[in-house]
């Protein structure tokens, strides 16, 4: 077996600033600007939006679909090639020009926006696949959670500084401020380009398989490569048990980063300065929960942690779905007139750190169960895991809502995350460990 040393800090942090760069992605595309924009004013179908939810929703299950294709061979590809910077720097370069190129969708180009979001996201995903694989040659077992951690709190830095300067400078969302806000796309493009340079420079890549010569020599290898972990799957079970939970902890999550703020507009009815606040609240949160329980899994384990920032969730997409209906109930009954966009910022902090929290646990886990020298293909089955529940989630909601609304559609998630509670009680920490450091 060979011992896992910790890397040096400063490989640490190039690793963590792909991370920190590509959350101006996630937060402005994804969560904050973009989905507002595209469902309220790219679509614009009437008072509640029932169509450009649906439209948004599917063009991201699709890209989630190509990625379930996808990432595990080439996550195997890249073990095997040793050439994991490279497959990285492929998604960035792909992620960053197309999303540039989202300035280009004016209202009414929805086959363009949907197209353009297909190929970002992708390209998003196919990173955030890649850049954890090398989690598990940056420090020994009980130091991963810090390190994991470290990541994500540095991605919410990133958000948070990506969007606020875009929310001050670009201003609402609306079809009258379109020629400002439509810069959100080139904005997250360029920060996404020059904050990721320092991961190109510091971060090494892993020595720890035989070259192979030849295009067609890499795919056929990646392809069995893939084929024999599916094989001895029964000599991984806990990972194969950890990725069916995290399938239904991710559609959860999934539903909630890109609706959570379609949901505030629509919903909660919030104006832009409650908007930015909550922005400002969830990102804090969220780094503080990624940091505070990346410390509490060495201590603890992971896997305690990971179940903790399940029952999280349940209790924050209660109060999500109940934020409105507490409002009304006061007002009826106790003449208490509090408004909802306000009583939803108290929502936002629980929303934060349950965000940080699981995020961080989840991919500590395959970290801890993943060999060093097949950290890339068992990633790649995690991003499988990840993006097929992001696939199913948001078809889901997207069916869901267009029929009942999106404040009933909501709960689904409350049984998504409960299901991945209870899935997550069969996983055995400690033999799936063992599993690992066997192929060392």
């Amino acid at each position: 077996m060979t011992p896992r040393g910790r890397a040096p800090k400063r490989e640490i942090l190039g690793w963590a600033m792909f991370d920190f760069a590509n959350q101006a992605y996630t937060l402005l595309i994804i969560t904050v600007i973009f989905g507002d924009l595209f469902t309220r004013v790219i679509v614009g179908d009437g008072p509640d939006y029932r169509l450009g939810n649906l439209y948004w929703s599917l063009a991201l299950a699709l890209s989630y679909l190509l990625v379930v294709v996808c990432a595990p061979v080439a996550g195997a590809v890249a073990d095997h090639t040793q050439r994991r910077k490279q497959f990285l720097f492929a998604s960035y370069l792909l992620c960053v020009g197309s999303t540039a190129l989202l300035y280009f969708v004016a209202p009414g180009w929805i086959v363009l926006g949907m197209a353009l979001l297909v190929i970002s996201n992708f390209a998003y995903a196919m990173g955030e696949v890649v850049i954890a694989s090398f989690l598990p040659g940056l420090g020994p077992p009980e130091d991963l959670g810090k390190i994991s951690g470290l990541g994500w709190a540095l991605g919410y830095v990133g958000g948070m500084v990506s969007a606020v300067f875009v929310l001050l400078f670009l201003g609402e969302v609306s079809l009258g401020n379109f020629e400002r806000i439509r810069w959100v796309g080139p904005f997250a493009a360029g920060f996404f380009l020059l904050a990721a340079i320092p991961t190109f420079i510091w971060l090494r890549e892993p020595r720890s398989a035989p070259l192979l010569a030849g295009t067609r020599s890499y795919l056929h290898a990646g392809v069995d490569r893939v084929c024999s972990t599916l094989t001895q799957l029964e000599d991984h079970r806990d990972l194969a048990v950890l990725l069916l939970s995290v399938f239904f902890a991710m559609s959860g999550i999934a539903i909630i980063i890109t609706f959570s703020f379609i949901y505030g507009a629509q919903v909660i009815g919030w104006d832009d300065r409650v908007r930015t606040l909550m922005f400002v609240i969830v990102q804090v949160t969220a780094a503080v929960g990624a940091l505070g329980f990346g410390a509490l899994a060495d201590r603890i384990g992971a896997l305690r942690t990971y179940r903790i920032t399940l029952v999280l969730w349940m209790v924050t997409i209660g109060l999500i779905w109940g934020t409105p209906l507490l409002v009304d109930a006061l007002a009826r009954y106790a003449g208490i007139h509090w408004q909802a966009q306000h009583v939803f910022l108290v929502v936002g902090c629980a929303s934060g750190l349950s965000l940080g929290s699981s995020q961080s646990a989840t991919r500590t886990l395959v970290g801890l169960f993943s060999p060093l020298a097949r950290s890339g293909e068992f990633f790649g089955f995690w991003g499988l895991a990840m993006r097929l529940a992001g696939f199913f989630g948001l078809l889901a909601i997207g069916l869901l809502q267009a029929l009942l609304g999106l404040h009933t559609a909501i709960l689904v998630c409350l049984l998504l995350f409960a299901v991945a509670w209870g899935i997550a009680a069969r996983i055995d920490e400690q033999r799936g460990r063992r599993a690992a450091d066997a192929l060392n």
